[in-house]
């Protein structure tokens, strides 16, 4: 009878235990990358009763939520991003609720330590916005002239060419083509000048008896003198014989126009987002994109063996448990962004288990009762001998 009240003793104590794993699991059913546990029980040596052997951590993935940040991200498939705290420990979590901090890292939005990413010889690095913040000017160097000028018109203008020296600095241009047929047939001599009227570049441009450019009179070259010394650009009318550039057919009006296809000033980031493959795509124009960092991803053999640390981040591991790897390889999940993974918490599952929990301390405490009752049952009838 004795033993009878220790053991059930030790099951409402379990049960206790159990249903704090429980509660622990509902609470943060909000909490992005929160894994789940479950509490088992082991029997006592002897027939002693139970007690709390320790928890396992849940390993299937939460649901995906969508949000408006470009740095929110999730991993689709299996790993967890890799965060380094300050002192150079490594850390893991599915929670990718991360931001750029003061000193343009990312990091992880609740502690601050920085998520880490591969670069090209595989060692993990931080991911420093500064590096990629600004790309360089680049001077104009082709402007393409297409469109159809008339056989018959006298002049014909195309202003407001904007080019880019060396420097970075914008100019403007315009290109007069001015009818020389007279001389030569098909001919048509151009001027580019600058802004002041002066003139930067000559030359002429003929075309054949089929209104296509004829070779050796399809392009000129346009010098401007700038901070960085002298710079040519090429200004091609077509490919000789095609109908590709600038053409001069009868019948129809005059309609060129001017293509710059290269060159800008100093552009800055003004979009970030990252790929399925984890890699940080900026934008800076329509036309100037670059690609940044590959976010790193850590898998683990034995993910049962770990335990939450902090509510979000894994701990457990050793650097011999784990593999580092790029999103999207063998065995490592792919990257979504503007989503957050949350909590891989059931509440039907929860709630059952509150059931049997609660079962069970109920039980417990009856053969408390009764044990009690046993043993008052004794000594009364020890004390009416």
């Amino acid at each position: 009878m004795f033993q009878a009240l220790f053991n059930s003793l030790s099951g409402m104590f379990s049960f206790s235990r159990s249903l704090d794993t429980v509660s622990n699991n509902v609470s943060n059913m909000n909490t992005p990358g929160f894994r789940g546990s479950d509490a088992f029980f082991t029997n006592l040596d002897g027939g002693y009763g139970s007690r709390i052997a320790g928890e396992d951590m849940r390993t299937n993935p939460g649901d995906l939520r969508e949000t408006e940040n470009p740095t929110d991200l999730a991993v689709n498939g299996n790993g967890y991003f890799v965060l380094r705290d300050p002192d150079g420990n490594l850390h893991y979590t599915r929670a990718g609720q991360f931001r750029f901090n003061a000193d343009s890292l990312l990091v992880d939005s609740v502690n601050g330590f920085s998520v880490m990413a591969l670069d090209g010889s595989g060692n993990m690095v931080e991911i420093d916005l500064d590096t990629y913040r600004n790309i360089p000017a680049v001077g104009t160097s082709l402007v393409r002239i297409t469109g159809n000028i008339a056989p018959s018109s006298t002049t014909t203008n195309i202003n407001a060419v904007t080019v880019y020296d060396a420097a970075g600095a914008s100019r403007v241009l315009s290109v007069k083509f001015t009818n020389n047929t007279s001389v030569t047939p098909g001919s048509f001599l151009v001027t580019v000048s600058d802004s002041d009227g002066k003139a930067v570049g000559t030359g002429e441009v003929r075309f054949r008896t089929d209104g296509t450019p004829l070779a050796g009179y399809s392009n000129l070259s346009v010098v401007l003198q700038g901070p960085g010394g002298a710079q040519t650009i090429q200004v091609e009318f077509g490919t000789p014989g095609t109908l590709t550039g600038m053409t001069s057919l009868s019948g129809t009006t005059s309609s060129v126009t001017a293509k710059v296809t290269d060159g800008h000033g100093i552009l800055a980031v003004n979009g970030i987002q990252f790929d399925e493959k984890g890699v940080m795509q900026l934008t800076y124009s329509e036309t100037e994109k670059r690609s940044g960092p590959q976010v790193a991803l850590a898998t683990f053999p034995n993910e049962s063996a770990l335990h939450l640390e902090g509510g979000r981040l894994i701990s457990g591991a050793t650097v011999q448990q784990r593999d580092i790897g790029r999103p999207g390889d063998t065995g490592f999940g792919r990257i979504t962004g503007f989503s957050l993974e949350m909590s891989n918490v059931d509440l039907t599952r929860e709630f059952a288990d509150m059931i049997v929990i609660q079962r069970g301390y109920q039980a417990s405490s009856r053969v408390m009762t009764v044990s009690n009752e046993m043993i008052e049952q004794l000594y009364n009838s020890t004390r009416g001998g």
